[in-house]
C-alpha cells in the first residue's frame, strides 16, 4: 500500500541518490583538473621539450622551512619547504626536474600552463587546481594568461640545493 511515509522515503532516497551522483560527477571531473589527459601521457622525454633555463617574471618567496633531520622522519640533509610563487603574465618558471625534490603545487589565483616531459600536450592549470610533482616530473611553467598567477609550493628539498631558489 502506498502511504505518505513511503512516498516521503522514496523521494528522500531518490534525492540522496541524485545528490550522490552529482557529487561523484563533480569529484570525477575535478579530480583530473590540471593533469595530463590519459590519452596524452607519453614516455618521459617524448612529451613537451625543455623550455627556458632561467626564471622570468617570477617572484619566489620561501615562507617557511623545517629541517627534516630533526623530525621523526629523520630525513637527513632534507628540508620541508613552503614557497609562494608570483608569476607575471608571460612569466616563466624554468625547466626543472623533481628527481630529488617531490612537491605539491596549489594554484591560488590566475592561470598557468605546464609543459611536462611526460605529456604530449601543454597542461592548463587554473585557480583551485593541485599539481603533484614526483620523481618522474620534469617540466616548466608559463603564465600564458593576462593576470598575475599565484602558486603555493610545498616541497621536500635536498638541502645541498639552494633553499631560496627554484
Amino acid at each position: 500500500m502506498i502511504t505518505k511515509s513511503n512516498i516521503g522515503r522514496g523521494l528522500r532516497h531518490s534525492l540522496a541518490m541524485a545528490g550522490a551522483a552529482a557529487v561523484f560527477a563533480f569529484v570525477s571531473n575535478t579530480a583530473f583538473a590540471g593533469s595530463c589527459p590519459a590519452d596524452k601521457v607519453v614516455a618521459d622525454g617524448a612529451g613537451q621539450k625543455a623550455g627556458a633555463t632561467m626564471p622570468a617574471g617570477v617572484t619566489d618567496t620561501v615562507l617557511a622551512s623545517i629541517n627534516l633531520s630533526k623530525e621523526m622522519v629523520a630525513a637527513n640533509d632534507h628540508l620541508f619547504r613552503m614557497r609562494r610563487l608570483v608569476i607575471q603574465p608571460g612569466g616563466v618558471v624554468p625547466w626543472h626536474s623533481h628527481a630529488d625534490r617531490p612537491a605539491i603545487i596549489y594554484i591560488v589565483s590566475g592561470e598557468v600552463t605546464e609543459y611536462a616531459s611526460t605529456c604530449a600536450v601543454p597542461i592548463a592549470h587554473k585557480a583551485g587546481d593541485v599539481a603533484p610533482e614526483t620523481h618522474a616530473t620534469a617540466h616548466w611553467w608559463k603564465n600564458t594568461g593576462n593576470k598575475v598567477a599565484v602558486l603555493i609550493s610545498a616541497d621536500i628539498l635536498h638541502d645541498t640545493m639552494d633553499a631560496n631558489s627554484m
